[in-house]
């Protein structure tokens, strides 16, 4: 009698199937735009990473990625300020309240999107729906620029505009650019918002090739820039 030897084809196909549905799913932005009245920056990111890769509810949830030990080292002198003891997440209730008492708003730049590889790499990213910057901007009107932390973020801003700028004139790292973004108003009625500036800053990634040092550089440089009139302050805050 011959012993027919069972095939894995089947299954592997099938595992192959469930990988790419999964890939291409239509996901929605888990997290709330954070807008404080008194904003006067917005931060503008992409998509976090796949829920198995937070270490907290809330904007920049990987542990590794370097958003929150930035800001730690910018303000405050310490890369574990938002860290929770020794334990591997960080403290979104207290990166809140900090942002509410700094003015600094977060709000990501896709409401919408599928990863076609599965993953939170920007580079296969496909954006379905931008953020309604006519919902978000009435909320934050003390806010005068906008910082995008990558080369997506920055792309998916420059593409709301009513004359979309050649890819070849985006910002590179560390530079700005004025961004006339017109929003309609409740008359419906179009209105410039002239006094906008975007900026773009570097990827807090550790995927992104550049040190941690000099990221905080960046970041610091850019609050000092952008905040000329309470300068005096920032210096204290920044020590």
């Amino acid at each position: 009698m011959t012993i027919k030897t069972p095939t894995t084809q089947k299954t592997t196909d099938t595992e192959s199937k469930l990988s790419n549905d999964k890939a291409t799913e239509l996901e929605t932005h888990p997290f709330e735009p954070v807008l404080p009245p008194n904003a006067t920056v917005m931060m503008m990111g992409t998509f976090p990473p796949t829920a198995d890769k937070w270490a907290m509810s809330f904007h920049y949830p990987n542990f590794y990625n370097d958003m929150w030990r930035i800001y730690g080292r910018v303000f405050f002198d310490d890369a574990d300020y938002f860290r929770v003891g020794d334990e591997k997440r960080f403290d979104p209730e207290r990166i809140r309240d900090f942002m509410f008492e700094r003015g600094i708003a977060s709000c990501p730049t896709v409401k919408q999107a599928i990863r076609e590889t599965g993953n939170a790499s920007d580079k296969n990213l496909t954006v379905v729906t931008p953020v309604d910057l006519d919902v978000i901007l009435p909320q934050v009107p003390k806010v005068e620029t906008l910082f995008t932390t990558g080369g997506k973020a920055t792309e998916v801003l420059l593409n709301l505009l009513s004359e979309p700028i050649a890819k070849s004139k985006h910002p590179k790292t560390n530079q700005s650019m004025d961004y006339p973004y017109q929003w309609q108003s409740t008359d419906n009625q179009k209105a410039d918002v002239s006094n906008l500036t975007l900026y773009r800053l570097p990827s807090t990634s550790r995927a992104y090739p550049l040190s941690l040092d000099k990221k905080v550089a960046a970041y610091k440089a850019f609050f000092l820039k952008r905040w000329v009139s309470y300068k005096m302050e920032i210096e204290k805050w920044l020590h």
